[in-house]
């Protein structure tokens, strides 16, 4: 287990910001950390990150113990928090070049450990240039390649898509699965939660300090579910095609909404086969008979509360 928490616990006076935590994630994982502001997600990064000490419980990172081992976990790691520190006067090739030399990184090596991060987050046509001139997209392309400069094991994320625009988040995201891909383990937290589903192996919903959920995506599509949800679409008339679906057997609801009518059939549904029978024995046109899909914007809404600190 290259990440673990037991029992791990932060509290600011009466407040308890992370209580108990128990979390897991194996080597090579990309795991996505999700919760609503408050939840916890930023301290379990930073004490992860030996940024913070807990109150008491234990946190494990590569086999070493947060607080007691820290000077041995903090070259294996790579943190890149939800800002940006710029030094305004520094172009792109001086910021990296200061923060290899922080890692003792010297001479020819560092002018090609340089030169392969800035390929590899494609800034390369921007090391003349100011680090402040940059856009928030290329800022956050900069925070990760300073956090590649030492080869690290872990990557922790901290919204590192917050406030870009599409362009940008898909390039993040490219560049994120190309790291994963080189054998990175990723804790990634983020609020974008499509962009989680298509990312990570597995997921962890944080609320109000406790988990909730830890495992994949698709079990977490799966608790989520409730019931079975259809929509009907046809050109003849929507009430009287709810009345007719409304009354067949294995249908607990039909409603009329945006144009179509929407069935909740009992759970685990699958053949949706006595649908069409219906309509068509009713005289009822049909356009589209399709399932309602769950994604993980769904599953974070059905299992939380929305209760923050």
């Amino acid at each position: 287990m290259i990440i673990q928490t037991i029992n791990l616990t932060k509290r600011y006076g009466k407040l308890i910001a992370l209580n108990n935590l128990h979390l897991n994630i194996e080597e090579g994982e990309c795991f996505g950390y999700i919760g609503p502001n408050g939840a916890g997600k930023t301290t379990t990064i930073r004490i992860l990150s030996t940024l913070l000490q807990p109150t008491w419980g234990e946190a494990r990172v590569c086999g070493h113990v947060v607080g007691y081992e820290s000077r041995k976990i903090r070259p294996l790691i790579g943190y890149v928090p939800d800002f940006f520190g710029a030094y305004e006067d520094m172009v792109v090739q001086e910021y990296l070049e200061f923060f290899a030399a922080a890692y003792n990184i010297n001479g020819k090596q560092r002018t090609q450990i340089v030169g392969d991060v800035l390929e590899l987050t494609d800034l390369s046509y921007k090391a003349d240039a100011l680090v402040d001139s940059l856009s928030r997209g290329m800022k956050q392309r900069l925070s990760i390649a300073r956090v590649l400069l030492h080869d690290p094991k872990v990557l922790f994320l901290d919204e590192p898509a917050s406030g870009l625009d599409p362009r940008a988040r898909i390039e993040i995201r490219a560049l994120l699965k190309e790291l994963h891909r080189m054998g990175k383990t990723i804790l990634i937290s983020s609020h974008i939660l499509p962009e989680l589903a298509d990312l990570c192996t597995s997921i962890g919903i944080l609320e109000r300090g406790e988990l909730i959920y830890q495992g994949s995506v698709s079990e977490a599509l799966r608790r989520a579910r409730v019931g079975t949800v259809v929509h009907v679409c046809t050109p003849d008339d929507l009430e009287r095609t709810r009345q007719v679906l409304d009354t067949l057997p294995g249908v607990e609801s039909a409603q009329v909404r945006d144009q179509m009518v929407v069935l909740t059939l009992e759970t685990d549904t699958e053949d949706f086969s006595f649908i069409a029978q219906a309509m068509i024995a009713n005289n009822l046109r049909i356009h589209e008979i399709r399932q309602e899909d769950i994604n993980l914007e769904t599953a974070f809404m059905r299992l939380t509360k929305g209760i923050v600190q």
